[in-house]
């Protein structure tokens, strides 16, 4: 090991090619290269006893237990040596300044930098307004203060319940004075009740007047604390938007041809701005130091270590692409100029492969599409269900009424009529269409059957995938039954009651669902061939004739 790298002995890579191109950060098998780094860095981790950091593979460390990603990069020095650097997603045991890794592209831990002592002036802020909200004296003057208000339109309330009583009194009174009185004798009893009106109008005033001079003097005291606070709360959300910015424009990142950027000028052209924690990730801060020490990368890989995150899907040493929300605008900048393997999502899978009819009428069609195709034209692939159908028909623009995932199998039911789509539609809606999935999940399930309730949202910093969130994640409902144990591995019917966004696909992997991804999910689990899920089941009402369409298509897995 010199200074962070860390050469391989030739014996290790006898025979092993660097890499044509470097890898694409967002998918991606590891490279033998990487994969020989990630081992010699797992077996570091494994044995290593100098990190104060709980994982969660001990069972008897005390304190919250985090799992982290990590991450390896293969490079080659100015001599042609070949190596790898280590490096970690965060903070690793509350520090930045770990030997064995990379530094982070800008250290917001040091002792005497802006940010510490900006979050310092911060929490003396938070702390002070803590102490003004506790003060008893200011809870106290608050209460009476919430008394005094009930009191008030009580009071009111009364006062007002009166003066309708007295309005009442006064034109009854009119009535009958009327009919008795002369027209002088009248002119001078109505003056005499106009003054009772606005007497108690008058009084009626005075009452609010007092109450709210009452009011006046407690809210005058309780300005005493509660000005303070707001002004200590503008001062920290000033303080905060400034450090926040001063930080942004810290975080400055190299490519190789020695151009830099920050983090603000990076996100300056995305929409939401700069996400929490950008700059952070593991393959940003191994680039950083590579390209500083003027090293050449040629591949990189990341894996989670330790206990998974209760809302994300991150199992145990296992393989996960860079983050696209935080890392996609960075690594734009950071690998500009270098020859990266392609990217799949310019790659149609589903090019040759047919799109077969299972039924077709006047009203709507029915088809098996194939894993690989779209439903709909994607961004980057036009080719999928829909302008294949529109092909066909010529003259007939075909309405898509459901979707399945581009790596998902199985029936499809596509309009061909407006009637058709919105009567179809609505069953679909109102949940009365049955649906039942095949898929064959990584691992042996000991359950027979059973039901997932496991509410999803989407992940806004690494799309496409979502995350548990009982906060604020929709429900989601599924339905299993195991059909078959082979082989390490278990087929199932999923029948999903409500209709989220890779509702299958995270009811599998997750922790509190199977625990058991589905065999080739490349999102939540291992790639393979294909994704073994299959739409192979699905009944509706015929938007016409009103009969019971049934249509089952079995797995070819």
């Amino acid at each position: 090991m010199v200074g962070k790298v860390i050469y391989f002995d030739e014996s290790e890579i006898e025979g092993i090619d660097l890499p044509a191109r470097f890898t694409f950060p967002f998918f991606y098998e590891p490279h033998p290269l990487a994969l020989i780094a990630s081992e010699k860095l797992k077996n570091y981790l494994q044995g290593q006893t100098d990190l104060d950091h709980n994982f969660g593979l001990d069972r008897d460390a005390e304190g919250t237990a985090i799992g982290k990603m990590f991450g390896v990069l293969i490079v080659q020095d100015e001599e042609g040596k070949l190596g790898y650097l280590s490096g970690f997603s965060g903070k690793l045991a509350n520090s930045n300044d770990h030997s064995y890794f990379v530094p982070p592209v800008f250290d917001m831990l040091t002792e005497d930098g802006f940010f510490l002592k900006g979050q310092y002036m911060l929490n003396d802020i938070n702390r002070e307004v803590k102490e003004i909200e506790a003060n008893p004296d200011y809870i106290a003057l608050q209460q009476q203060l919430k008394n005094l208000i009930a009191q008030t339109e009580k009071d009111l309330a009364y006062f007002k319940g009166q003066l309708k009583a007295n309005k009442l009194d006064r034109k009854k009174q009119r009535e009958v004075q009327k009919q008795a009185l002369s027209a002088e004798a009248y002119i001078a009893f109505e003056a005499l009740m106009i003054k009772g009106s606005l007497h108690d109008k008058h009084q009626l005033n005075l009452l609010g007047a007092r109450h709210e001079e009452q009011l006046d003097k407690l809210r005058s005291r309780i300005a005493i604390f509660s000005d303070r606070v707001e002004t200590l709360k503008k001062q920290r959300r000033e303080m905060s938007a400034g450090l926040q910015q001063q930080l942004f424009e810290q975080y400055v990142f190299v490519n190789q041809q020695g151009q830099t950027k920050s983090l603000h000028d990076i996100f300056s052209e995305t929409v939401l701005g700069v996400p929490s924690a950008a700059g952070e990730c593991a393959t940003p801060k191994l680039l950083q130091y590579a390209f500083l020490q003027g090293y050449t990368p040629f591949a990189m890989a990341e894996f989670w270590w330790g206990t998974s995150p209760k809302s994300e899907i991150r199992v145990h040493e296992q393989f996960y692409p860079a983050c696209t929300g935080k890392c996609k605008p960075i690594l734009k900048h950071m690998l500009e100029g270098i020859e990266l393997d392609d990217d799949p999502l310019l790659i149609n899978p589903g090019e040759n492969k047919p799109l077969d009819i299972v039924y077709e009428d006047e009203h709507f069609v029915v088809v098996n599409k194939p894993h690989g195709l779209l439903s709909v034209p994607g961004i980057n692939i036009t080719d999928s269900v829909y302008t294949r159908l529109k092909q066909r028909f010529e003259t007939i623009e075909p309405m898509i009424i459901h979707r399945l995932d581009m790596a998902t199998s199985g029936l499809l039911v596509v309009a061909k009529t407006k009637e058709a789509h919105k009567h179809i539609q609505q069953q679909f809606l109102k949940r009365t269409v049955t649906k039942r999935y095949t898929a064959l999940l990584n691992d042996i399930i000991s359950d027979a059957e059973g039901e997932i309730s496991l509410p999803l949202r989407g992940d806004p910093e690494n799309r496409p995938r979502q995350l548990v969130c009982f906060e604020h994640g929709k429900k989601a409902v599924t339905k299993w039954k195991v059909v078959d144990r082979q082989n390490g591995k278990t087929k199932v019917h999923f029948w999903p009651l409500t209709g989220r966004t890779h509702q299958l696909r995270m009811h599998a992997a997750h922790e509190r669902g199977l625990n058991a991804p589905i065999l080739g999910d490349d999102l939540y689990g291992i790639s393979a061939d294909r994704l073994h899920l299959h739409a192979a089941y699905l009944a509706f009402t015929h938007p016409v004739s009103g009969e019971e369409m049934i249509f089952e298509i079995a797995e070819d897995f």
